[in-house]
């Protein structure tokens, strides 16, 4: 049987025995080395998506498969009844990496979602401080969480309640009450649902949250402003409510600085009460989590009020501290803010007229189209060693591995200036 044929069986076979949520995969994928993976069938693609920002020092990094290897040869798994020293250091280093103050914690999950999840969690234990205490406009009143139009914090119903997306969010209605959306980059808008707390009769709880992106990656790598982020430090600390930065596709690097909120472009340079990570943690590991800022806000989860039995595991943890050590050895932080600018001034001086513009921070970018076809060049660009993803019907999301190269950034923008412009749009 030759390798098409092999390809196509496999195909057949996933449709039978996997669920039916991510339609039909679009090739099988085999093996990778750096920037460049490769189907059952031995074609080499250039992957610009990275697993959807996930593996962040690419496919079988040498010193992430021997740390991986040798902790899954000492332990992977212990409950957390116990510790490992490598969940311990990695904890540590995160708090560092995020300077968040002393007093600061983590909390591990498996997925960004969980990350969110606990988030969201925590500002529920927030809202109840707030509902009691009488000095709280609103008290006594269900506290709210506010959350942006447009953002993306997960599918579990927690996190899909802070999910803007209406297609994937209202088939599951009812969903957790008392979370609102505003406008994102309406600061108008942020105060005024602020000011609805109150006692009269049309009055609502007090806000007890509200949750952000630096850059809303699943709505086409739209920064939120830095002139919001801080408008919304500021009403919440008058307010006593909390500010969660969702990093988990910002984060790591990505964005040319370890986490977005460290970019004074984009966040005007205020600190958040806590975040949430995930995606390219591990490079390529499930890991997922949140991050507490200060002692007070840290305090909120008690024994028993959140956990997971995978959290922190030994075998996620190496292969998070195997990526951060990578990261930080190869200057790669660096290395996405120098070849993200090579990117974009590539893309806009290609020639092409169908690409009119991009977006974002780093190596996490969009390229904007002329008109909304980009499934269609999402799939010519696969056809032609390419991979990149349509994020919005009018713009391609890149986010390569971090450690890719010059030449391979030529290289994709050589094959983005072949991408014809009478594509049938989506």
């Amino acid at each position: 049987m030759d390798n098409a044929a092999v390809e196509q069986e496999l195909l057949a076979e996933y449709s039978q025995v996997h669920m039916n949520v991510f339609g039909t995969p679009a090739r099988v994928l085999d093996h990778g080395e750096g920037a460049v993976v490769y189907d059952v069938e031995g074609k080499a693609y250039l992957d610009f998506l990275g697993g959807i920002a996930v593996n962040a020092v690419g496919y079988a990094h040498p010193k992430w498969v021997k740390a991986v290897a040798e902790q899954a040869a000492k332990v992977a798994h212990v409950s957390n009844y116990f510790a490992t020293q490598p969940q311990i250091t990695l904890a540590a280093k995160l708090i560092d990496l995020a300077g968040a103050p002393s007093g600061s914690r983590v909390y591990f999950g498996n997925s960004g979602t969980e990350g969110n999840e606990a988030a969201l969690k925590l500002a529920k234990l927030h809202g109840r401080v707030l509902e009691q205490n009488q000095s709280v406009q609103g008290a006594g009143r269900p506290a709210r969480i506010i959350a942006m139009t447009h953002g993306f914090h997960g599918r579990t119903l927690g996190a899909l309640s802070a999910t803007w997306k209406p297609a994937i969010r209202e088939p599951f209605e009812p969903l957790v009450p008392n979370i609102e959306f505003v406008e994102a980059g309406n600061i108008q808008a942020l105060q005024e649902a602020f000011e609805q707390a109150g006692d009269s009769d049309d009055a609502k709880g007090p806000v007890a949250a509200v949750i952000m992106e630096m850059i809303q990656g699943e709505a086409g790598v739209l920064p939120i402003g830095a002139d919001f982020v801080a408008a919304a430090r500021a009403l919440c600390n008058q307010y006593r409510a909390l500010l969660i930065f969702d990093e988990v596709q910002c984060g790591v690097g990505r964005t040319g600085v370890w986490f977005s909120y460290q970019r004074q472009d984009l966040s005007g340079g205020v600190l958040p009460d806590a975040i949430t990570f995930a995606k390219g943690m591990a490079g390529g590991f499930p890991m997922g989590g949140l991050i507490t800022f200060g002692s007070e806000v840290s305090s909120l989860f008690t024994p028993g009020s959140h956990g997971s039995t995978f959290a922190g595991n030994p075998l996620a943890a190496a292969a998070a501290l195997a990526t951060l050590g990578i990261i930080e050895e190869e200057h790669l932080v660096e290395h996405a803010e120098e070849r993200g600018e090579r990117l974009r001034n590539a893309i806009a001086n290609c020639g092409n007229p169908l690409f009119t513009g991009t977006r974002g921070r780093g190596l996490l970018n969009a390229v904007l189209l002329a008109h909304p076809c980009a499934h269609a060049v999402a799939a010519w660009c696969l056809d032609h060693g390419l991979i990149v993803n349509a994020v919005a019907p009018d713009a391609l999301r890149l986010a390569p591995p971090l450690v890719v190269s010059e030449q391979q950034i030529d290289e994709c923008v050589s094959i983005l200036t072949q991408v014809p412009q009478d594509l049938p749009n989506d």
